[in-house]
């Protein structure tokens, strides 16, 4: 079974997928942003973000050979030399204090020719923080942690009362009593 295997197949053979990453993330790595398609850029996303894990690794790597090492584990994916060694000597500095996420991706209006949903991906350098969120937002998000024991703890405090409902039956008037459960009081009573 196939359980757990996605990948981003992208309609082509495993070479030409490869030969499409390496292209796509060298081009990412020279400019900082690339226009392509949503589904490109969902599969170089994680693609892109494992170089520049590497890239950091050997920047904070004091041993020259674990340096180079990765370095040349980057060269033999990306198969681009100066974009490699552009995100190894000038940009890793950048991604040191960011934990994850070196990419972002912004959805774009489908493209004319063949309705193809669009996506810009570029690089997040690592003092940048992303969107502020509203207060209201984060009202909301307040109210709802509260834990449910504390609204609990305010009701025992006021004395619990009947509840009292009127339902009209043909032209008279009923008033059934409705209690809580921890309470022993009757179920219904009639007044007329």
């Amino acid at each position: 079974m196939r359980h757990g295997k996605h990948r981003f197949l992208l309609g082509c053979t495993k070479e030409h997928r490869e030969a499409l990453m390496a292209n796509l993330a060298s081009a990412l790595l020279r400019h900082g942003k690339i226009e392509t398609t949503l589904a490109k850029a969902k599969a170089l996303r994680p693609f892109v973000e494992k170089i520049i894990t590497m890239a950091k690794k050997a920047h904070l790597a004091e041993d020259s050979a674990q340096k180079l090492h990765y370095r040349r584990l980057a060269i033999a994916r990306i198969k681009d030399e100066d974009a490699v060694a552009t995100l190894f000597n000038d940009r890793a500095s950048e991604f040191i204090k960011r934990n994850g996420g070196f990419s972002r991706i912004y959805k774009l209006m489908p493209r004319t020719g063949d309705a193809a949903k669009m996506a810009i991906i570029e690089l997040v350098l690592g003092d940048d923080v992303g969107y502020a969120k509203s207060k209201k937002r984060n009202a909301a998000k307040a109210k709802k942690s509260t834990p449910p024991n504390a609204e609990k703890a305010k009701e025992s405090t006021s004395p619990k009362r009947p509840k009292r409902k009127q339902k009209v039956v043909a032209g008279t008037v009923e008033a059934e009593t409705t209690t809580t459960p921890d309470q022993s009081m009757p179920e219904t009573a009639t007044t007329e």
